[in-house]
């Protein structure tokens, strides 16, 4: 059964700018100590939020306009690093639902995909120009269209990449592939049964 088709993401952006933000920074190691991804929203870039003490930092993601934020904008090489599971979920269980950036990491891409949360790749020009228009107006609509690989915002039109075997999972609801596995679990285990080394003995 295929799950909810994502065509698009609309909402509120942050702006979070920096370039090559690795997994270590998007949820810091000593939180992954978790049995469930539960509550892991609390902890993303929490080193950078948040001082040594627990007092806030001044930072976009503690900005008052930028609460309740679904779009993250950054820059190039997000989610480089480790490949840790952690940290998407961390992005997604914070509330957001989609990302925009000059490029991703292949691993954190993959991982986000199976989230259901998009990763649109922009050029430097137009995720200045997001940026600007964001932190001039922060309840700025900001529209993902993963269909059509574009981001709307302001009557404006910027061209997005989004990887097609991405497009075309998350589109037709086909984007965790343990969904679809067990959708077929009845051909697994009839293949399962024909394997004489699985077989019972």
């Amino acid at each position: 059964m295929a799950l909810e088709k994502i065509l698009q993401v609309s909402g509120r952006a942050v702006p979070v700018p920096g370039d090559d933000l690795d997994t270590d920074r998007i949820i810091p190691a000593r939180y992954m100590k978790c049995v469930t991804f539960d509550g892991l929203g609390e902890f993303m870039f929490y080193d950078v939020r948040f001082d040594e003490h627990g007092n806030k930092k001044s930072h976009q993601l503690n900005d008052p306009r930028f609460v309740g934020a679904q779009v993250l904008i950054s820059g190039n090489n997000f989610g480089c690093g480790s490949s840790r599971e952690h940290a998407p979920q961390a992005i997604y269980r914070y509330g957001i639902r989609a990302i925009i950036a000059e490029g991703f990491a292949e691993i954190f891409f993959g991982n986000s995909t199976t989230l259901g949360m998009p990763c649109a790749t922009v050029s430097k020009a137009d995720r200045l120009e997001l940026t600007r228009m964001v932190e001039a107006d922060p309840g700025l609509e900001i529209t993902v269209d993963v269909e059509k690989k574009e981001i709307r915002a302001g009557g404006m039109v910027f061209p997005a990449e989004i990887r097609e075997s991405a497009r075309q999972g998350l589109t037709t609801g086909h984007w965790d592939p343990i969904a679809d596995l067990l959708d077929g679990l009845p051909e697994v285990e009839a293949t399962a049964s024909r394997l004489p080394y699985l077989a019972p003995k």
